[in-house]
């Protein structure tokens, strides 16, 4: 694998974010008014940074979170496999007593390693680092690019942490996510670095 400077971000904020209600690869929402301020915000933090190319999930509120970039002609590329993780039949629910203790049952049971446990009718985290990983491998073959930013979902961002660090899925939890967030990793050729760990320096102007 090449080397690589690599800018990870979570999608701005969408009202599903706001009312509370379980998005998921199933629900393919647009950011609202807070999650493009988000976006803008971190462009201008970031818009003087040479992105060789920016890479997006299959669902819309990725691309609308980097969309200033795209403006700019950085060339992009939209791969599914950046997909946040599916959450079955609990995708567009608002998150009821009852549903907030399915999801910490299965949180729970995550923590406990057996991440091979599916939501029901969606996916486990297993699952997720299954599709995910063609996804990566197809960015890190790409040698020519050296700088890139990569927009993805909170949940999805917890499992490729896992991932690329090497430490065992039921470690997620440990990696905070906000939305417009910004986790910055490098690459050596052989192993990750993380410099910057769920970083919202750029969004102290909306606070």
């Amino acid at each position: 694998m090449s080397t690589k400077t690599i800018y990870l971000i979570r999608h701005g904020q969408t009202n599903y974010n706001l009312q509370n209600i379980v998005q998921g690869s199933g629900v393919d929402t647009d950011l609202n008014d807070r999650g493009r301020a988000q976006a803008q915000a971190f462009f201008r933090a970031y818009q003087h940074v040479p992105f060789d190319k920016v890479y997006v999930s299959g669902l819309r509120r990725t691309h609308q979170s980097v969309q200033p970039f795209l403006d700019k002609g950085i060339p992009y590329e939209a791969l599914p496999g950046l997909n946040e993780i599916s959450w079955g039949n609990k995708e567009g629910q608002k998150v009821t007593p009852d549903e907030d203790e399915y999801y910490h049952y299965m949180l729970k049971q995550w923590q406990l390693g057996d991440t091979s446990l599916k939501i029901e009718g969606g996916e486990s985290p297993n699952d997720v680092v299954a599709r995910m990983a063609p996804a990566l491998e197809h960015i890190m073959r790409q040698t020519d690019e050296k700088t890139i930013l990569i927009c993805m979902h909170g949940r999805a961002i917890r499992i490729l942490m896992c991932h690329l660090l090497r430490y065992p899925l039921k470690s997620m939890d440990m990696f905070e996510h906000e939305n417009l967030c910004l986790y910055l990793l490098h690459h050596t050729g052989s192993m990750f670095t993380v410099a910057r760990y769920n970083d919202r320096d750029h969004l102290r102007a909306l606070s």
